[in-house]
Parts: structure tokens; sequence; C-alpha cells
């Protein structure tokens, strides 16, 4: 098995670096540049289910990071990759579009029980290897009020579901069945099951 000194991480989310930061795996960004669609990875197709979807997704950036890898002329290193959704049945809730969508959202979540799902991807050119949480959250009922105030703060622009369970919103939330760090956006069981594939000490 080919060891390796680090793993590259195509990911811009504070939490992602966190979570690896505590695996005590040494990382480098490998982040999009100007001229690339990032967001165009992320379209839901006509009546693709949730795990359809997130697993998708995140074999897509895997695939577009390593052809940046191969197109800087970057250091050969294995690439990780991660994509977290928000649902509730076969509806996707992903990063509102502005506040309006964001309130929309969390009256959709409000007093029900949804499922995060957080896809892992890891690869080289030659391997690809990848892992799939699910868990369940509950959110207690919201009020207009709770609602307002929450988007107010700006933290649900940019998050799946329009919410982040490690900052406010924890206050909304009565169970949790599952990874919480999956929820979060990277599952480190999920994770370091991979790093070691890939000749990783965890």
């Amino acid at each position: 098995m080919t060891r390796h000194s680090f793993v590259y991480l195509a990911s811009q989310s504070p939490r992602r670096k966190q979570l690896l930061e505590q695996l005590g795996v040494k990382f480098e960004l490998l982040l999009p540049d100007a001229s690339e669609d990032a967001e165009a990875l992320e379209v839901v197709r006509p009546n693709e289910k949730p795990r359809t979807y997130v697993q998708r997704v995140t074999a897509l950036k895997l695939e577009a990071a390593l052809q940046r890898l191969k197109n800087r002329g970057l250091t050969p290193a294995p690439v990780l990759c991660s994509d977290t959704t928000v649902a509730i049945g076969n509806t996707i809730f992903g990063k509102p579009d502005n506040a309006e969508h964001a309130k929309e959202m969390l009256r959709q979540l409000s007093g029900q029980t949804h499922r995060v799902l957080t896809a892992v991807s890891i690869g080289t050119m030659r391997k690809q290897s990848r892992a799939l949480s699910i868990s369940q959250v509950r959110f207690a009922d919201l009020s207009k009020q709770d609602i307002d105030r929450y988007v107010a703060s700006q933290e649900p622009l940019g998050k799946a579901g329009s919410y982040a369970i490690q900052s406010k919103a924890a206050a909304f939330i009565s169970h949790i069945s599952g990874n919480y760090s999956g929820i979060m956006g990277l599952p480190m069981f999920e994770t370091a099951h991979l790093l070691r594939e890939f000749g990783f000490t965890v």
C-alpha cells in the first residue's frame, strides 16, 4: 500500500477543515479557480432521490478536483471530497437561494424529523473509495420569531437545509440519531476508514 504524507481537501467548508484536523491528518486545500462553476455540480436532477443525489455530486466533485490537480501540476496525493444534503422523504433541501428561501425551508423542517446525508469520496486517478453517512434530526416547533431571528443572523445562508447544527441552530434540535460529525459535513468514522484504505494513520 502506498503511503501518503498528506491529502488534498477539495472543500471551502471551515467545518470540514476543522473535522479533518481532529483526525490528525495533514492536508492541503485544492479549491476551484474562477473558471470552474462549482455550483453547477450541485443542481438536482428531476425526480432524483437524496441518496443518489449526494453520492453523484460528491463523485463529480472528486472528478473535477482530480482534473484540477492534474492541470495545476501539483504533487500527486489522494483527494478528499464531501457533500451534504438534507431531506424529508424524497424532497431535497439544498442551500437556500436567499433569506426568504431559508425561512421557507425552516418552516418545513419545524416540528419534523429529517435526514442528513453526507457522502465522502477519496481518490486518485487510479483508485476511488466512497462512503455514505445518514442521520436523523428532529426539529422542535419553531415560531415565526425563532425563524426570523435565526435567518437574520445570516447563519443559514450557504448551508444545506438552512442551518448549522454546531452553532445557533443547536437550540432547535430536540433529537439526533446517527453521526454528529456527518451532520456537520464530514462523518469522521467513515472518513477515517477511507483514509486508512489510502495508507494514512488516523
